[in-house]
């Protein structure tokens, strides 16, 4: 255990070492893994995303957004017919943006594998009360979910939850909401790794910001669980970076037009 926590702090510090602006896709070549953040309503960050992945024409790309289910019904029939794949998948009622933002993403995709990462609701919900260990699907010390958060990320990431729900959040609930989250990582990082292994990779996660933080993220759970596997993550923002955010790269885009995201909780 503590042989991989030492491996952990060794990632994350190398991970403030090279954090820099984007500057080309080139960038990106020669990893086992490209992590690719997003804005989820933000339509330029998903064109450069469908760029990113035709120059790097990855074996799979992983989607945050389709269940495993979802994925293995998509047939290259389907990726030609963008309106027939969004009804195949049940896209409009999943709760995320209109498809005609990700269509590019799947335009792209060319002969890659496609894996869904999405983890079933009733595991997620549950985990805010359980705990992530407790809802795992695999071995939950693969990835440390069997231990406490140091103090000082706990808060940090719980104050994160609350920013992120316009602090419309009971306080009680917002260590659940970090478990959520933990679990979601993690489930993430082992649909990766499980991509890679099927496929030999290079492997593509597509994914929100969030999960593609390099401090605690995707990233740093594949560091834990495969410590030899080389990793890439690229966020990407709406404002200017401050410096040393936790990503290896990003990149700066005009923001998305967007309704007032606290309106639904006033």
């Amino acid at each position: 255990m503590k042989q991989r926590l030492a491996i952990l702090v060794l990632s994350l510090s190398a991970c403030a070492v090279w954090s820099a602006p984007l500057a080309g896709l080139d960038q990106l070549r020669g990893a086992d893994v490209v992590i690719l953040g997003e804005v989820h309503d933000n339509p330029a960050h998903h064109l450069w995303q469908a760029e990113a992945v035709e120059v790097l024409a990855p074996a799979a790309v992983v989607f945050e957004m389709l269940s495993p289910d979802q994925a293995t019904r998509i047939t290259p029939d389907l990726l030609a017919s963008p309106d027939a794949l969004a009804a195949e998948i049940g896209w409009d009622q999943s709760g995320w943006p209109e498809f005609a933002l990700y269509q590019p993403l799947f335009a792209a995709l060319g002969e890659a594998a496609i894996f869904g990462a999405a983890l079933p609701y009733e595991d997620v919900r549950a985990a805010v009360s359980e705990g992530a260990a407790a809802r795992f699907a695999g071995d939950p010390q693969a990835f440390l979910l069997d231990q406490p958060l140091p103090e000082n990320q706990q808060a940090l990431r719980e104050e994160m939850q609350a920013e992120a729900h316009c602090n419309a959040l009971p306080a009680a609930l917002l260590p659940g909401m970090v478990e959520a989250q933990r679990l979601r990582d993690a489930g993430f990082a082992a649909r990766v790794l499980e991509a890679l292994e099927e496929t030999g990779g290079p492997v593509v996660l597509i994914t929100g910001n969030g999960h593609a933080r390099t401090d605690w993220a995707v990233p740093a759970m594949i560091a834990l669980a495969a410590p030899e596997l080389s990793v890439i993550s690229v966020g990407q923002f709406e404002s200017e970076a401050e410096a040393g955010v936790p990503f290896d790269l990003w990149r700066v885009t005009e923001p998305a037009e967007r309704d007032d995201p606290c309106a639904a909780f006033q």
